[in-house]
């Protein structure tokens, strides 16, 4: 196995919305997917780390969710009651910014030359335009696309196809419930440091991933299924073994940009949370694999001396 495609919606995109809805409506129509039974226990994947006087909570997210994954469990609502500010990976005034569809827009491009018919394997292309042309439409249009948008598109179709929403994302619905509760809310990068990040990938390492998903979309689709089950009962060892390792292992360059850097970028954000103030705590809510592995927050908050526990009233009932 190759990149999972899904393993980047936990690490990598908060897309703004109408480039979701452009990047979708450039794909082929996805086929509607049977529901899946959901399990009743749903554990956060949540720490609350501590230094002398205040704390920072950190919440992993899953960027696509279904209106089942409500409420929220107890946890993070005490979490962000119990927090005077919240930390994004992109500032929520961003994510409706104007300049926001021009930035990705810039990135989604080539600025090299080429195109999508020129960095794709002949056999991939061709799986791509099967399918492209199945839906009626044409790879053509797609062929100023960089490999990442396009399997991007792909798999928002087969997402919203099996119920999930971006709408419904835990970043999303935690950014509407700051700004109703009147708490500032602020991002710990740039739509455009998280573009170039993915632009970074190598060409290779992007079309690993859509020729993945173009050879067997039912695996991209059992592989979503089973993400979002780990995610939502709060399993770090099978998100940690089945997804950051397994893409650190595969695909170490992708890794390394989508994950590792920008683990790096934000820890000293996070830090400052901690130091600077001396009372007020702060809910950090980023992809969940961010959190995971010796890269993660969690780990590297841990070594660095502060008091890290996780949050979650029925683990130790296991």
């Amino acid at each position: 196995m190759k990149f999972r495609l899904p393993a980047f919606l936990l690490c990598a995109l908060l897309v703004p919305a109408a480039v979701a809805v452009q990047l979708e409506q450039s794909q082929p129509p996805a086929q509607p997917q049977p529901a899946q039974a959901q399990a009743d226990a749903k554990r956060p994947l949540l720490w609350k780390v501590s230094d002398a006087d205040n704390s920072v909570y950190l919440l992993g997210s899953f960027h696509l969710l279904k209106a089942d994954d409500y409420p929220l469990p107890v946890e993070v609502d005490r979490a962000f009651d119990d927090s005077a500010s919240l930390l994004f990976e992109i500032d929520p005034a961003a994510m409706t910014a104007p300049d926001s569809m021009a930035v990705m827009q810039k990135y989604m491009a080539y600025e090299d030359g080429k195109s999508l018919s020129t960095v794709l394997p002949k056999p991939t292309l061709e799986k791509l335009s099967t399918l492209v042309s199945a839906g009626g439409g044409s790879v053509q249009a797609l062929e100023h696309s960089e490999p990442w948008a396009v399997s991007l598109g792909l798999v928002l179709g087969v997402t919203r196809a099996m119920g999930f929403s971006q709408e419904l994302g835990l970043d999303r619905k935690l950014m509407a419930r700051a700004s109703d509760a009147g708490k500032p809310a602020a991002g710990l990068e740039t739509v455009e440091d998280q573009m170039r990040a993915m632009d970074a990938v190598p060409y290779a390492e992007q079309a690993q991933g859509m020729d993945e998903f173009l050879s067997d979309p039912q695996k991209a689709v059992r592989q979503m299924n089973d993400m979002h089950a780990w995610w939502r009962a709060g399993d770090v060892a099978k998100l940690d073994s089945g997804m950051r390792a397994e893409m650190a292992q595969k695909t170490p360059e992708s890794y390394r940009l989508l994950d590792v850097e920008r683990n790096r970028a934000w820890l000293p954000q996070v830090e400052k949370r901690l130091s600077e103030s001396k009372k007020d705590n702060t809910l950090v809510v980023v992809g969940s694999l961010h959190l995971l592995g010796s890269d993660g927050l969690v780990e590297q908050l841990k070594a660095k001396g502060y008091t890290v526990e996780r949050i979650c009233d029925s683990c130790a009932a296991d």
